[in-house]
């Protein structure tokens, strides 16, 4: 860490799941009592069907919603025929974060082994906000936010952070207008 200051970012979570309630959630509980732990905000939560456009619209308006910075999805990433979350979000990506997923895999299979080759978690830049998508188990939101997320988004890790190219992801955009 570094003397730099704490910076709190304002993340939305969407549970993907035909079965979940927000009373039984387990993994959005566990991603939302993270945001908060860490001085994050929690600016939204929302449970969504296996529905690729409720899914889409869902991230797509919270994308365009300047009062969040990070969507953080889990649930729909596995591959039977309900799991459509990669197929929904991925098409709104203008960049892919391919490492994320690499990074995830490494993660994972230090804890399930070979098993984590059944998830599609995924990440990239919608405009100018940061998606997530992880798998729908307690312990992989653990592991996508322990080992990657809540590093990135904390403006004291070094050697660099997503918080610190924040006011700059716009770019692509202007040049592109």
């Amino acid at each position: 860490m570094s003397d730099r200051p704490f910076i709190p970012v304002r993340f939305a979570v969407l549970t993907v799941s035909d079965s979940r309630t927000l009373a039984d959630d387990r993994s959005g509980d566990t991603l939302a009592a993270r945001i908060e732990t860490a001085g994050h905000v929690l600016a939204d939560r929302r449970i969504v069907g296996d529905d690729r456009t409720a899914i889409a619209e869902t991230v797509k308006a919270w994308c365009g919603d300047d009062a969040i910075d990070v969507v953080v999805t889990t649930g729909g990433t596995g591959f039977t025929g309900r799991d459509v979350t990669p197929e929904a979000i991925e098409p709104l990506f203008d960049k892919r974060m391919d490492g994320f997923s690499a990074i995830f895999h490494r993660i994972s299979f230090e804890k399930i082994g070979t098993s984590t080759v059944q998830s599609r978690a995924t990440a990239g830049l919608v405009g100018k906000t940061f998606v997530f998508v992880l798998p729908g188990s307690p312990g992989a939101c653990k592991d996508g936010w322990d080992g990657i997320i809540a590093q990135q988004f904390d403006y004291r890790h070094m050697p660099c952070n997503f918080v610190e190219i924040m006011p700059r992801l716009d770019e692509h955009l202007k040049r592109n207008a």
